[in-house]
């Protein structure tokens, strides 16, 4: 990923990335009731081994480390699929992680292999820079205050992503908008860029525009590319 070639250096104050979870390999899930095929597809299928997955992560991991504002922060959803490759990347390339999100889905699909626990969660690393010449932002009171005047914890608690969010087309990995709505006011102020280097359905930029912020998402398929834009459309830019 040459993002060098389309951000400028240092121009970014957050970036939510929801990469390649490498889960497509031929098997199947449970969707709305029925039995589907786990492909979601090719460019789920680019990392075979551990250490291609890795590298992979590194590479992402080291492009956006040069377009991150001193002061900004990463956020990267996952599962155990690659979150723990993810984990240790973000540390070899120079960031220091500020918190481990859990997402606990209230309306998970069932397990049918009946082998293991449901998977019920996801995880969210949120992390900056590995320096402390720099702050970065947390938007402590507007989080405290959203919570009842209770500090917020690591432990977010909601259902998967609603029919009527799926209005312009589907995403097989699409996140809920009330995810990325608080990530959005915990970690920018009205103005700032956010980016998202795997934009996918684009719900990243749909809360990023109705919170007055810039958005740059970036995808290498068309088809997402387009609903994005279509479900960024329907929204008026924050005030």
């Amino acid at each position: 990923m040459n993002l060098s070639e389309m951000v400028e250096p240092q121009s970014i104050d957050m970036i939510f990335a929801d990469p390649p979870y490498f889960l497509s390999n031929d098997g199947v899930t449970c969707h709305s009731g029925k039995m589907v095929s786990v492909n979601k597809g090719e460019w789920d299928k680019g990392a075979t081994t551990i250490e291609e997955k890795h590298a992979f992560n590194r590479k992402w991991l080291r492009a956006c480390k040069n377009v991150l504002k001193p002061t900004g922060t990463i956020w990267i959803s996952g599962t155990l699929h690659n979150i723990y490759s993810i984990g240790m990347a973000l540390e070899q390339e120079g960031f220091k992680l500020l918190n481990n999100i859990t997402w606990q889905k209230t309306n998970p699909p069932p397990n049918l292999a009946c082998k293991c626990f449901t998977h019920s969660t996801e995880t969210i690393l949120w992390a900056k820079l590995d320096n402390k010449k720099y702050r970065h932002r947390f938007n402590y009171q507007l989080m405290k205050e959203e919570n009842e005047g209770k500090q917020m914890k690591d432990v977010w608690t909601g259902a998967l992503t609603s029919p009527k969010e799926k209005a312009e087309g589907k995403h097989p990995t699409q996140k809920p908008r009330y995810i990325l709505d608080r990530i959005v006011k915990a970690s920018t102020d009205l103005g700032d860029t956010i980016l998202d280097p795997f934009c996918g359905s684009g719900t990243t930029g749909v809360s990023a525009k109705e919170a007055g912020r810039l958005f740059i998402g970036i995808d290498i398929v068309s088809d997402y590319l387009d609903l994005s834009t279509k479900r960024m459309e329907r929204v008026n830019f924050g005030e």
